[in-house]
């Protein structure tokens, strides 16, 4: 067994996929940034608001005003040169640290492709993605024809986990037997030409897409793995993902998982995708950067030891990270305690009010919050179903109007949430004082229960 081991981490490969990775994770990083700043959203979701939610442990990460737009600009220019191959190791640290930074600045914009690019830009700094077809390669004089198999690897077993545990987390009652939310969501595309007010209202193509989405999440990475399935995975990959993209606002998360899948092909397949690059750049006369020539050609990359070690133990982490819901009681869906980061893609509808009251805890005088003097309309909705927002929001509240020199400050909530299409019921225990709590990886016991079990993963 460890002799085994040993020789597959000594196993060379070429280096030309994780060249094509590079190139391709660069140019979307920049024109995903490109695209968030032509829309407005910069202003709209870090400018504009009074008030932005952390997560736990890092209240320190705010947005910087105006500089805001510069953290952007110096993410989007990092995610070039990243694609360039230009003073990798540097450009591939500075998107990391700005684009997890821009995710970190407000709970409400999470999403789980925002997560997925900083993980694997993460894993990036640690990969030797530079060795050919990059600018680096030009001023060292060197392409490196081969890689370790393993840095390759990494990132087919960080997919694979992707996709795998996404696809576990579908086994559940609610979305293979009431095909929920997908009966919600897709009976709302009445809009979408020829179909939306006959096919997409129908409860066979509900359960249709939820089972078909389920297996297709669990058996795609493995169909990726295996050469005479490849072909027909990667048509499956591109329909899913085209699928997804006209059903749902996910921005740019449908191309990166279409062209992150192609590390699965052989070298041949890289290689013939590099010569095209090369083409592309003849045609701009960019002879400069046809990285084709006049560079001595190294057998192997030597990649430390320690780089290795770190990958492995990060892989490892995210194999344990989304179980960790296990560690608490009551329904998932509902207290959303240990949900964020487990890969439990669009399995949940959720719609809430939250009313606060601001009371007197002596005279037992009060007042109604009006929310929308403090929070934007999506950090409103967030919010209102989102047990540890809405605590970080009471907290908020309170020493607002501590300051404003009210005494004695509680705060209460009259909270429902509607979960899946059910009725919605009191979320949040309304007699509990918010002020009085503290945001914990302990079990938030001051969530109702729900009444019912969703079985499953």
């Amino acid at each position: 067994m460890k002799k085994t081991i040993i020789n597959y981490f000594k196993r060379q490969t070429n280096a030309a996929p994780l060249a094509v990775f590079r190139v391709f994770f660069g140019f979307l990083m920049c024109v995903s940034i490109i695209r968030f700043w032509s829309k407005g959203w910069i202003h709209s979701l870090y400018i504009e608001p009074k008030f932005h939610f952390s997560y736990y442990g890092f209240e320190w990460i705010q947005p910087l005003g105006s500089y805001t737009y510069v953290l952007f600009a110096v993410c989007g220019i990092s995610a070039l040169l990243v694609a360039l191959g230009y003073k990798y190791r540097l450009a591939i640290l500075v998107f990391f640290l700005s684009f997890t930074y821009i995710e970190l600045m407000d709970k409400t914009t999470y999403l789980n492709h925002y997560y997925f690019v900083s993980i694997i830009s993460f894993m990036m700094l640690f990969l030797p993605c530079n060795a050919q077809f990059s600018i680096d390669a030009i001023f060292k004089k060197k392409s490196y024809q081969n890689i370790p198999n393993w840095t390759i690897d990494s990132l087919k077993l960080m997919l694979g986990i992707v996709y795998f545990y996404a696809g576990l987390t579908k086994i559940n009652s609610d979305w293979l037997f009431r095909a929920m939310p997908l009966k919600l969501w897709l009976k709302s595309k009445y809009d979408l030409p020829y179909i939306g007010q006959t096919i997409m209202q129908q409860d066979w193509f509900h359960f249709l897409m939820s089972w078909g989405g389920m297996f297709y999440d669990l058996s795609i990475p493995f169909l990726l793995l295996y050469k005479k399935t490849r072909s027909f995975a990667f048509v499956l990959v591109i329909g899913f993902h085209v699928a997804t993209r006209i059903l749902f606002p996910i921005g740019m998360f449908p191309y990166i998982m279409i062209f992150s899948t192609l590390l699965f092909f052989d070298s041949n397949v890289h290689k013939r995708i590099l010569k095209i690059f090369r083409r592309v750049l003849n045609l701009f006369k960019v002879k400069r950067l046809n990285l084709n020539t006049n560079l001595s050609q190294v057998n192997h990359y030597p990649v430390h030891k320690t780089f290795r070690t770190v990958i492995i133990c990060f892989l490892f982490l995210q194999l344990i990270i989304p179980w960790r819901s296990l560690l608490y009681p009551g329904e998932l869906f509902w207290n959303e305690q240990g949900y964020r980061f487990s890969w439990r893609v669009m399995l949940v509808e959720k719609a809430g009010s939250a009313n606060f009251k601001i009371v007197d805890s002596i005279t037992k005088k009060y007042f109604y919050v009006d929310n929308s003097d403090f929070l934007t309309s999506i950090q409103q909705k967030q919010m209102s179903f989102q047990p540890d927002m809405i605590l970080e929001y009471g907290h908020y509240l309170g020493n607002h109007f501590k300051s404003q020199g009210h005494k004695n400050v509680a705060v209460f909530v009259k909270s429902y949430v509607s979960l899946n299409g059910r009725l919605s019921r009191q979320f949040i225990d309304p007699n509990t004082n918010l002020m009085e709590l503290e945001d914990t990886f302990k079990h938030k016991y001051w969530i109702n229960p729900l009444n019912y079990e969703i079985k499953g993963f």
